[in-house]
């Protein structure tokens, strides 16, 4: 793995320790995920301990250590999606794709993740591709609307 990338990153930061949370949002948008040698390596370059690197990954929901699709997925399950029906949206999602929650499919395609809200209220049940919202949804209208990416 080419680590020049978080090298360049580090040294933006100054190798601050208090950096550390800035330095991994920058490392993420270069590498598109946290890989284990690039947690390593700013662990090393900030020489605090690669478990305390790790705890912090995974205690914010912002930072992944999978590689995430092409296409990501957001289901919003707040409470208007609730009541309307998201979970059999879910499901037919899964279904549709052969994936379950938070993973991605093996050709790379979609990355699936429940949201707690996608602030469309109005439009529930309803899921983000990419940037783009889509509502009012039922099983069938989700795996047309996913064939279509």
């Amino acid at each position: 793995m080419n680590l020049a990338k978080v090298e360049a990153i580090i040294y933006k930061h100054n190798g601050e320790r208090g950096g550390l949370i800035p330095i991994l949002q920058d490392a993420q948008t270069a590498y598109g995920y946290l890989p284990k040698p690039v947690l390593e390596r700013i662990a090393a370059e900030l020489a605090i301990a690669p478990s305390v690197v790790e705890g912090v990954v995974s205690f914010y929901a912002q930072f992944r250590q999978k590689p995430i699709g092409k296409n990501m997925v957001k289901v919003c399950h707040g409470t208007a999606c609730h009541i309307g029906g998201v979970e059999k949206i879910s499901d037919a999602l899964y279904q549709e794709l052969g994936v379950d929650e938070g993973d991605t499919t093996e050709d790379g395609k979609f990355t699936v993740e429940r949201v707690a809200c996608l602030g469309c209220c109005s439009l529930a049940p309803c899921v983000m591709i990419n940037e783009k919202t889509h509502g009012r949804l039922t099983p069938r209208k989700i795996k047309k609307i996913i064939k279509k990416y």
